[in-house]
């Protein structure tokens, strides 16, 4: 199955945990991990991974900014295998973002890049991994009507995809090490960039129409986020 669709990271100490609780969210960044390898329950297997990066907006129970010492918003991210299949997780949490279930016809390609900058509520839990915490995503549920109708703020972060297969190496140098460590590690990324059938361009608008409405209102005229 093709990424036009038809967990967590963290390798520094000192990066800021998104506290637990329910948080207003931005998808700012798409990004493709190429086939990883995964093991569960004693069953190894090679499966295309993408990963959904969030910016999150509020404050926390101090009152305070969620903020990073430079003033830029938190950042929390999730991994998914790319499928829509009927048990995938992917499929489960874009069906709750968007409050309904996908159609058939949804079902046969779905443009993962109609993510890019759709709001959303996070439930975030922490997790303990080797002596360090961690945020994680439990949750992805769309914004309530009172928090449309009161305005969403403005959005941070350029809106970008990465493709292996279309690789924007600009983009890659900004990444962590370890995101980019693991990407490295896929099979398309040693073979030079071998399609794995996203055919998506980059988005590279840093604030497209739909994250520079100044009608709060706009938002309500439908009732999907995307």
């Amino acid at each position: 199955m093709s990424l036009t669709v038809s967990e967590n990271s963290g390798n520094n100490s000192t990066f800021i945990q998104v506290p637990v609780g329910m948080h207003l969210a931005m998808c700012y960044r798409i990004i493709d991990l190429g086939t990883q390898q995964t093991e569960y329950q004693g069953t190894v297997k090679h499966q295309p991974k993408v990963m959904f990066q969030f910016e999150v907006h509020g404050e926390g129970e101090d009152g305070k900014p969620l903020v990073t010492p430079q003033g830029d918003p938190l950042s929390v991210s999730k991994n998914f295998t790319l499928s829509l299949g009927e048990q995938a997780n992917l499929r489960k949490d874009l069906q709750t973002w968007r409050g309904r279930e996908f159609t058939a016809e949804e079902l046969k390609s779905f443009d993962l890049k109609a993510v890019l900058g759709a709001w959303c509520m996070l439930s975030i839990t922490h997790r303990e991994y080797n002596g360090k915490t961690y945020s994680s995503i439990a949750n992805i549920n769309p914004v309530p009507v009172a928090i449309k109708k009161a305005g969403l703020p403005t959005a941070h972060n350029p809106l970008k995809i990465f493709s292996i297969a279309n690789a924007d190496m600009t983009l890659f140098e900004s990444f962590s090490t370890y995101i980019q460590d693991k990407i490295k590690s896929s099979p398309q990324w040693e073979s030079n960039g071998h399609d794995l059938g996203w055919k998506q361009e980059p988005v590279t608008s840093s604030q497209p129409e739909s994250m520079t409405k100044t009608d709060p209102m706009e938002d309500l005229e439908s009732d999907l986020p995307f």
